[in-house]
This record gives structure tokens, C-alpha cells and sequence, in this order.
């Protein structure tokens, strides 16, 4: 039975992996533990109170372990509280029962990525695009793209950067004096550098080029390295750098620059629309219908109706 089918009052013994795990003290004192789950249908939270200290040490991010719970409803979301757990040895566990995937099969995805290399006509734009994803292949069709809150299972970057090819389609017809080339150069590239900036597809955690660059300026300066290796015009050059350096939008969000162009502010905008559709569909997928989220930090911590 996977977390998606838990119920409220159901007794649970069963393997799940460590996603998150953080430490905290009652107000008696007592240590106990906060651990995100996570099986192949989703996440949920459990609290382990009055952990012992051997324990604690046993639990961390990336561990498989054997929990004997029970699940109760909390703030109308499911919550485990944990009688029992022990890790697990990697090789006797399923992965794959383990491991959240994208909801689309990878050679289908990976289909539509070479599809939607072959749309961009600008040979330019196309031969920075192929020779920079073709580097970075393995990790760009399995990484996650982000560490919480959207996408965060394999492949989830790819899936994420086809649904905002998919957005941009149907809305580049409305605008047709849009530079489509560079629209699809600059989605397919906005999160390439994210295969540097985490450390792995499963479990990833911020690498230390992560933290001291980050995925945006990463990218840029590759792009810019290859630009010039292969002689292409500047401007071009540029304007694609830029796309990716303004894709957050605002500083605080962490853009290296406001989108400045027509083309960077419409990859903004649909990278920010995927992004915040999706967060609104998984936090409504642990709700009751006729009943409000819980605040949702991502989106200015508001809650959100799920109609009945």
C-alpha cells in the first residue's frame, strides 16, 4: 500500500525512504524527530517522540527504513506517528517502490525532447542547445528540478522544462512576433544547470558549485564559453544568457537580473506559472474536497479551496 492510500486510524508497518528529517524538543524536554517519508505514490510527514539518542543517530536523509505506525489525521492533512523504526540495508529494498517518478514514462519524455530540439530552426541556437544538453544528458533526463516543493522526483526536470515547452506553444501563436528560437533555447537551457547545482536524481542536496554559483550564472557562463569556442554572433549569444539569468524574475527570488526582453520575461512567466500550478495541485492532492489547504509557503503562505 503506497502513502497515497493511507487512511486515518490505519496501523502501517512497512519500508519507506528519508526525504527529510529535522530534530526538535517538547516542551518536557523529550527529543523527538520530524521525518518526511517517501514511497513511490508521494510524501508524508511523521513524528518519532521521545526518539532515543541511538536512534536519531540511525535516521538521516537518503536511509531506508522499516516503520511500525500509525496514521491520524492532523490539521486535515495525514500525519505517522512512529512506534518503531530500524534502517534497512540499501540492497534488500526496492528502489524503485521507493523513488517518486515523473507521470510520464522517460523514453516518452525523452521522445518529445528530441522532437523539441529539432523545432528550433535557428542553427545557432540549435547547436548551443544540443551540445550543451548532450553534455549533461544522463543527469538532464533524470534530475529532479528542485529539492522541495515542485518536480522534486526523477526526471522531474525534463518533465518540468516539456510542460513549459508545452505552455509556450500554445501561447507563441498569440504572439507572433516573439523569436520562437530563442524561446526554445532558453526553456530547454533555464534548469540545465541544475545537473551541477544538486548532487544527485535521488535525494539530491545542493552541491557546493550549488551554493557559491548556483544554476543560473553556471549555465550563463557555459553558454557564453561555448559561444565563443564556436564563434556565434554576441548579441545571440547574450540574449540567450539572458534568459536565463533573469528566469526567476526578481532578485529576492534569486535572478541575477530582471527579465529585459520580450523573450526572458515570457520564459519568466511560464516557468513561474508550471512552477506554482504545480505546487497548487500537490498541495490540493492532500485535501479533502470542500475543505482549504494548509498554507502554502511557496505561494505568499496562502490556502487554497479545493472545490467539492
Amino acid at each position: 500500500m503506497g502513502i497515497k492510500d493511507l487512511k486515518d486510524g490505519q496501523h502501517i508497518h512497512q519500508a519507506f525512504l528519508v526525504n527529510q528529517v529535522s530534530k526538535g524538543i517538547t516542551a518536557s524536554g523529550q527529543p523527538y524527530l520530524t521525518i518526511i517519508l517517501q514511497d513511490k505514490t508521494g510524501q508524508i510527514e511523521a513524528k518519532f517522540w521521545d526518539v532515543k539518542p541511538e536512534i536519531e543517530t540511525m535516521i538521516d536523509v537518503g536511509a531506508f527504513v522499516q516503520v511500525d505506525g500509525d496514521v491520524a489525521a492532523y490539521r486535515q492533512l495525514l500525519q505517522v506517528r512512529i512506534n518503531q523504526m530500524q534502517r534497512l540495508n540499501p540492497d534488500t529494498v526496492n528502489l524503485e517502490e521507493l523513488t517518486m517518478t515523473a507521470p510520464v514514462p522517460l523514453k516518452t519524455l525523452e521522445s518529445d525532447l528530441k522532437k523539441t530540439i529539432g523545432k528550433i530552426s535557428d542553427p545557432d541556437y540549435a547547436l548551443i542547445t544540443q551540445t550543451l544538453i548532450q553534455g549533461s544528458y544522463d543527469a538532464y533526463i533524470t534530475y529532479p528540478a528542485a529539492v522541495r516543493n515542485h518536480h522534486e522526483y526523477t526526471s522531474g526536470l525534463l518533465f518540468h522544462t516539456l510542460s513549459m515547452i508545452k505552455v509556450a506553444e500554445a501561447l507563441m501563436p498569440l504572439y507572433p512576433k516573439i523569436n520562437s528560437d530563442l524561446i526554445y533555447a532558453g526553456i530547454l537551457l533555464h534548469d540545465l544547470g541544475k545537473t551541477t547545482e544538486f548532487t544527485g536524481a535521488v535525494i539530491p542536496k545542493y552541491s557546493t558549485e550549488g551554493k557559491l554559483i548556483g544554476h543560473l550564472n553556471s549555465m550563463a557562463a557555459k553558454i557564453q564559453s561555448l559561444g565563443e569556442k564556436l564563434n556565434i554572433d554576441k548579441e545571440k549569444v547574450m540574449l540567450l544568457q539572458h534568459i536565463v539569468l533573469a528566469h526567476h524574475g526578481k532578485p529576492e527570488f534569486g535572478s541575477s537580473v530582471p527579465p529585459l526582453t520580450k523573450e526572458a520575461l515570457f520564459v519568466h512567466m511560464v516557468d513561474d506559472f508550471d512552477a506554482k500550478m504545480t505546487i497548487i495541485n500537490k498541495a490540493l492532492d492532500q485535501t479533502e474536497p470542500g475543505q482549504f489547504t494548509n498554507r502554502v509557503f511557496a505561494l505568499d503562505d496562502r490556502s487554497f479551496y479545493k472545490a467539492k
